[in-house]
């Protein structure tokens, strides 16, 4: 009996390193910055802060502000911009589904990379937001973001951004502050079908027109 216990103890060790060894390991902040401010250009990676910006706040309407999104929600879009095991294509597209300038900016990084230059961006403040241009869509902007349009079956998009468009950490991102050309081209690809990485998304965005989706881009640029 004793070979037998001997046995099962020797087993569950085995799994309990086993285990151990192959958990995640914590992000590392630090890494993170060197790789969004330099790159790696020994694996072929280029600077994500020659897009995007010192900290994540770009000054290039066409590439979004990164500063302050959550740290959950970045990682999930980095995978999301890569092609992934058996896939033909990235989940996330960009117009006539094409594949996104970010796709082979994203193929050479690790996914502990992605989670350290998703750390530091969360870390990161937003200091240079974007503002709302246009006055005249200002309440219709302000009615879809607070209340939608339920007799199209359009939620208000605060139920999930929040009232000042902080977002919901590992859920929903930062819409505050955001480029509103970056906000449309989103809206419409998602509207689309060529940004498949979110059905909820899609499903919402594809009940909402032209108009709609300019004015809540607007007022969401806005928000603070």
């Amino acid at each position: 009996m004793s070979w037998l216990v001997n046995g099962l103890l020797g087993l569950l060790l085995v799994i309990a390193t086993s285990a151990f060894a192959a958990a995640p390991a914590k992000p590392d902040m630090e890494r993170g910055a060197r790789l969004f401010d330099q790159g790696d250009p020994s694996r072929g990676i280029v600077a994500c802060a020659s897009c995007h910006g010192a900290g994540g706040n770009s000054e290039i309407p066409v590439y979004p502000n990164l500063a302050a999104q959550p740290h959950e929600y970045l990682a999930r879009q980095l995978h999301d911009f890569q092609i992934r095991p058996g896939a033909t294509q990235p989940r996330r597209m960009a117009a006539d589904s094409e594949v996104s300038v970010m796709t082979p900016m994203v193929e050479a990084l690790t996914p502990a990379d992605i989670q350290d230059i998703a750390l530091y961006l969360a870390q990161q403040a937003l200091s240079a937001p974007a503002s709302a241009a246009l006055p005249e869509l200002f309440e219709p902007g302000q009615r879809l973001w607070r209340a939608g349009a339920a007799d199209r079956g359009v939620p208000a998009c605060a139920a999930c951004h929040g009232p000042n468009g902080a977002g919901l950490p590992a859920q929903y991102p930062r819409l505050a502050g955001q480029f509103s050309d970056y906000l449309k081209e989103q809206l419409t690809l998602l509207r689309s079908g060529a940004r498949s990485n979110s059905p909820v998304m899609q499903d919402i965005a594809g009940r909402l027109t032209d108009d709609d989706i300019k004015a809540v881009a607007d007022y969401g640029a806005g928000l603070r």
